[in-house]
């Protein structure tokens, strides 16, 4: 199964804002279940799904569940692209210093965001070039 490479900061505002978040839940689902399949094998990890996270987790533990999923998967991505070789930079810092403290200038969350889908357009292009054939 092919993973998608055309995910977008400008068609994830967009469109999240028009299906008052529904679109936002499905393309982090995407990414959460997309990460376990291109790292599972090689890393022995699984990522939660995220309506799991939004609709669960997160509200029992009031929100710190949410920190520690995101933390999370920007690192396994970040682990994930070092392993590929990817010249791209991407982790835990960035999820740090772009989404929590950048939100002190109101666009680092956004930031953050188009930095998370252009790791997984990248890795997704590389594991549809490399484990498709």
């Amino acid at each position: 199964m092919a993973i998608k490479t055309n995910r977008g900061l400008l068609k994830f505002i967009l469109l999240s804002a028009i299906t008052f978040g529904i679109y936002g839940l499905v393309i982090m689902s995407e990414i959460s279940q997309d990460i376990n399949m291109i790292a599972s094998r090689y890393d022995g990890r699984k990522t939660m799904h995220y309506c799991l996270l939004v609709f669960i987790v997160a509200p029992i533990t009031l929100g710190i569940g949410g920190l520690v999923w995101y933390h999370n998967i920007s690192d396994r991505i970040g682990m994930e692209l070092k392993r590929r070789n990817i010249p791209y930079s991407f982790g835990a810092g960035s999820f740090w210093g772009w989404c929590i403290l950048g939100s002190l200038i109101f666009v680092g969350p956004f930031i953050y965001q188009y930095k998370l889908f252009k790791s997984m357009n990248l890795l997704g292009a590389n594991y549809n070039q490399n484990n498709l054939m």
